[in-house]
């Protein structure tokens, strides 16, 4: 595969940035070469964008649509990308370092899906209009409950599943009719101007969708400019908190879907043949690089040393490597900067008194590339850094509790709250103490895959809002109560 070189995205043509000609180098995270390259957007690039949203929603056709009208632009979109899967997932496995079953599945094929089932049940069957039943106050009257796109929204996602992240904002805030300026992260901005081919393919008016790219001033005109409506933003706490307070002055609406430090509870009665899958995946899927992976093994001390020496056979079977191999289990870390927190977390996990169990280093042979071991910790308190901060890499705890109150209590003892999971015997055991865990998703005895349906979100310092589904539509309208006289008194 060649080189990809695009241009910004705004007000439905690929333009040249007015900064100055600064270029983005777009690297592979397993060989470190070049893949592509696009326009460092300038601040104007950034106005210019949200102009251009501000007009097709102002003056436009989209949030005009009926909801079957929006529909069918959408499942155009829809055919053309399912069309071009292939080629998305070659690219993400390039851009973004994920394996074949990662980038075929959860970074590509899952959003497709829901994007689809955004367009043809959720968009079709959701109440725009609720019909107030007639009350008596000075008079008779009676109106209608009425559901609006909230405007222009700035949708900023992260560089761990750029197509993913992206597709799950942007479904939603279409079929609402709302128009976007989508700003993807630097490392991985390809997999999202891609789509901007998608919608010109698609017939989407000039406008509802824009593309930039940019940095610190880019970024902050997106979430501070009185043109924009609502920010939704995907990645860490701290910017999280830095979006919240530039959004704060002009009164925009935030969603905000940040980090996390999941716990997975194995009781004693827990089949752990199966309950090993959490922290598994926790350090393997994409080389942990997400935020709502189970990185905190919460266990009953009685099984402890067999969950672990079980977690360290299963890891020495994980092959690192070229992650368009077949045989490849896992991959690289996005960058050089996020393979050096990474380590330096590591090393903080040792001097503050935990035992490396398996891992800790670089693998060998593997010269090119972002690579860390997947590793395991033991001996460690919840109270230590690497019990309470997020990674972001291929590194789980293992942590022994007492009884299910313990379990709950340690559990809960993170200023996240995005994941979670529980393994028991008897399920309504198993209910009792996810209804209890302080966090936006848990899954019971492996749970039942990512639906569509589910509202994904997190408590605390994970987040505000929900994404996917009828939630994620929810959060991109107003609602406005439209009331009429009846009967004067």
């Amino acid at each position: 595969m060649s080189e990809l070189t695009y241009r910004l995205f705004i007000d439905g043509k690929w333009v040249d940035s007015e900064g100055g000609g600064e270029v983005l180098e777009v690297l592979n995270p397993a060989t470190e070469e070049v893949i592509g390259t696009v326009p460092q957007a300038s601040g104007k690039d950034v106005v210019a964008a949200i102009e251009a949203a501000r007009r097709a929603f102002d003056e436009g056709p989209w949030p005009r649509m009926s909801p079957k009208e929006r529909s069918a632009v959408m499942l155009k979109m829809a055919d053309v990308m399912e069309r071009r899967m292939p080629e998305i997932v070659a690219l993400n496995q390039r851009e973004a370092g994920s394996v074949g079953w990662l980038a075929e599945s959860i970074q590509v094929g899952i959003p497709l899906q829901h994007w689809r089932d955004m367009a043809e049940r959720v968009l079709p069957q959701y109440q725009f209009e609720e019909p107030v039943l007639p009350y008596v106050g000075v008079g008779i009257g009676q109106g209608v409950i009425v559901k609006e796109p909230i405007g222009v929204v700035s949708l900023i996602s992260a560089y761990n599943f750029p197509f993913f992240l992206s597709i799950m904002k942007l479904a939603p805030a279409l079929a609402a009719g709302c128009t976007c300026v989508l700003k993807p992260a630097p490392t991985t901005p390809l997999e999202v101007f891609i789509i901007g081919e998608f919608a010109q393919e698609a017939g989407l008016p000039p406008g509802v969708l824009n593309i930039v790219t940019g940095d610190v001033e880019a970024g902050q005109e997106l979430t501070s400019n009185p043109l924009v409506d609502m920010v939704s933003f995907t990645g860490s706490d701290t910017v999280g908190r830095l979006v919240m307070a530039q959004a704060a002055p002009t009164m925009k609406k935030v969603v905000l879907e940040l980090g996390g430090k999941s716990a997975s509870i194995i009781c004693d009665d827990a089949d752990l043949t199966k309950a090993i899958q959490d922290p598994i995946m926790g350090m393997t899927v994409h080389s942990g690089q997400g935020c709502s992976l189970l990185t905190r093994t919460l266990v009953h001390e009685s099984r402890f040393d067999e969950l672990v020496e079980m977690i360290k056979g299963a890891l020495s079977q994980i092959t690192l490597g070229d992650p368009t191999d077949p045989a490849t289990g896992m991959g690289p870390l996005i960058s050089a900067a996020q393979r050096a927190k990474v380590e330096s977390l590591i090393q903080t996990g040792v001097d503050e008194g935990a035992t490396i169990a398996f891992g800790g280093g670089r693998p060998a042979g593997l010269d090119k590339g972002f690579y860390v071991e997947p590793t395991l910790f033991v001996d460690v308190d919840n109270t230590m850094t690497i019990a309470q901060k997020e990674f972001f890499g291929p590194v789980g705890v293992v942590i022994p509790f007492r009884d299910d109150e313990d379990a709950i209590r340690i559990a809960n003892d993170s200023e996240f709250g995005l994941g979670g999971a529980v393994w028991a015997k008897d399920p309504a055991r198993a209910y009792a103490i996810a209804k209890r865990i302080r966090t936006g998703m848990v899954t019971v005895n492996g749970g039942g895959g990512l639906s569509p349906h589910y509202a994904f979100g997190g408590y605390k310092q994970s987040g505000v809002g929900r994404e996917w589904g009828a939630a994620g539509l929810g959060e991109f309208l107003e609602t406005k109560t439209i009331a009429w006289s009846v009967a004067s008194g």
